[in-house]
């Protein structure tokens, strides 16, 4: 048997980092920083800062169909063109569902990037702190199992990644949402700022305040303010928000001590069944399918939540013949990811006079109050909404018949105000929404593919109600006319928070992953994406991928120091 030593020492590394994306990156940059030689690997094309954001200053008339997408963009993408993620403006960001597909029992919309930088280019930005009333409410409820950490073992994690990444808002002193180290919030606009008075005038137990958004409203090294374009999912040339390519790759970079493969499709982590650890990792080149290994001293997972999970699946051995770390069977099961697309909006009168600034690329926000204290309804959990107020443009005339000059002058004036809030609902985590490898389908790469049986159950469904008819209450409640509800319907997936499948906990019976996202039968592969969660609270989850993926290095670091990995 011939070795060819020299091409294993090329291709070992201190560390290995599975996927580039929000967690990921953070991974990259924290290990870098600590010493240690690091390869990150990313199925999806390299995409450089700044010089590839090929669409980012383009006028809506540069582009052939005006942001929409065409026939044969539907049909090769036939599950990314369900919904409006996937559009002309960033197309060439996504995969190619035709050689990635994967198969449904029930509806499930996943969406998949196909650069370096993942969904962190394209994501929605908004950040905020998770509380005990999130990691406690498992326990309380008897729902699923605990989690094993508390807020405090995040608290000061949760800073460090802020100071950082830049997080814009405003302190409420909330004790379901805890502060962040905010930068100045963006402003409220006049109708939003009447709207929140009234709030919270007959609402005792109601809060409204701006997003808190990952949106810089002051320059950090290397990056601008936010100039309020709103063109934030083409990705930034400003640097405006915290992406990879904008602020984690840059710091991992700047070490010396990192490697970025892009193109490169991780198919399973390597298992050393004698020394009970992995290896590395077995890679296929996306173009010429030829299939290499790297090796490492510790792997860190984050190909997001389901990206991770299918590594982990189709990483099979003796020791573990239903995918790595899978001892508790769990790998696969509670599959969470919020429900939305559920408010009201209506008209409101007055303000003619006034107007806004820009484009603001954030909303309003309403914390949880639903189930917090006295409040009790007949279901678990609550949700915040997300929303704001606008004047009509331009296009308000689309839909008229009218020509000629007093038509046109009329549409260059703004229209009327309206608001609208829209319901951000939490799911439960339920063993029987999962995911499993399907290998009756094969990818382009002749890898099996995920199948999923998932859906929003009762306690979801009675949620919803409230999650409209709240909205409107309030809208009512300020003034504003012709209130309108709205249920457009909502399918895991859509909102694109997908949570659970390689859950944390004290238990190794009952999870994959200890208190700091290490597997327990694994001491050496750490997870630190939004598979290890154990329940999915109801506010945007980026914030705490980075706050534990920051505290999972450090933690390994030291482990390692102390020779336990």
């Amino acid at each position: 048997m011939n070795l060819n030593v020299k091409a294993a020492a090329q291709n070992t590394y201190d560390a290995i980092v599975i996927g580039s994306g929000v967690s990921g990156g953070w991974a990259a940059k924290e290990l870098t920083e600590h010493g240690l030689t690091v390869l990150m690997l990313d199925r999806g094309k390299k995409l450089e800062h700044v010089k590839d954001y090929e669409t980012a200053t383009k006028d809506p008339w540069e582009f052939p169909h005006r942001g929409r997408i065409t026939v044969e963009q539907r049909e090769t993408h036939p599950k990314l063109s369900r919904d409006y993620p996937y559009s002309e403006h960033n197309e060439k960001y996504w995969i190619n569902d035709s050689e990635s597909p994967y198969n449904e029992e029930k509806r499930f919309d996943w969406y998949r990037p196909d650069i370096v930088g993942g969904k962190s280019i394209m994501w929605g930005r908004q950040s905020y702190r998770w509380s005990d009333l999130d990691f406690e409410a498992n326990l309380k409820d008897g729902i699923a199992i605990d989690w094993p950490i508390r807020y405090k073992d995040l608290e000061a994690w949760y800073t460090y990644v802020e100071r950082f990444i830049g997080v814009s808002g405003q302190a409420e002193k909330l004790p379901q949402l805890p502060d962040s180290h905010f930068m100045p919030p963006m402003a409220m606009n006049c109708v939003e700022e009447a709207v929140k008075h009234s709030i919270e005038g007959k609402f005792s137990n109601r809060r409204m305040t701006i997003g808190r958004v990952a949106n810089i409203t002051e320059p950090l090294p290397g990056r601008t303010n936010c100039q309020y374009r709103n063109l934030c999912s083409r990705g930034c040339p400003f640097g405006a928000y915290f992406s990879t390519q904008s602020s984690t790759l840059p710091a991992a970079v700047a070490t010396g001590k990192l490697t970025l493969r892009p193109d490169s499709i991780v198919n399973s982590i390597i298992y050393d069944e004698k020394a009970g650890k992995a290896t590395g990792v077995r890679v296929i080149d996306k173009h010429s399918k030829e299939v290499t290994e790297y090796y490492a001293k510790i792997v860190f997972v984050n190909g997001s939540t389901l990206g991770s999970t299918f590594v982990l699946m189709n990483s099979i051995s003796n020791r573990f013949p239903n995918g790595l770390g899978n001892d508790s069977g769990v790998l696969g099961k509670y599959l969470m990811d919020h429900h939305f697309r559920t408010g009201a909006s209506g008209k409101v009168e007055g303000f003619d006079d006034k107007y806004y600034f820009g484009r603001r690329a954030n909303g309003i926000y309403i914390p949880r109050y639903r189930n917090i204290g006295s409040d009790k309804r007949d279901y678990l959990r609550g949700f915040g909404y997300q929303g704001g107020a606008s004047r009509e443009g331009w296009a308000r005339g689309i839909a008229e018949i009218g020509v000629g000059k007093d038509f046109k002058e009329m549409l260059t004036e703004p229209g009327d105000w309206s608001m609208g809030l829209g319901g951000f609902g939490e799911c439960l985590p339920y063993e029987d929404n999962y995911v499993t490898l399907d290998n009756s389908t094969k990818d382009a790469w002749g890898q099996p593919v995920l199948k999923f049986h998932a859906e929003f159950k009762e306690n979801e469904q009675k949620m919803r109600k409230d999650m409209m008819n709240d909205a409107a209450e309030m809208l009512e409640a300020a003034g504003l006319k012709d209130v309108k509800t709205y249920d457009g319907g909502s399918y895991p997936g859509m909102a694109i928070h997908e949570m659970g499948t390689a859950r944390m906990g004290r238990d190794p019976k009952t999870s994959i992953l200890n208190g700091y996202n290490q597997m327990h039968s694994v001491k050496n592969v750490f997870v630190t994406d939004g598979a290890s969660m154990v329940s999915a609270a109801c506010v945007n989850p980026s914030l705490t991928y980075m706050a534990m993926t920051a505290r999972a290095v450090d933690y390994a670091v030291k482990e390692m120091k102390k020779g336990n990995i």
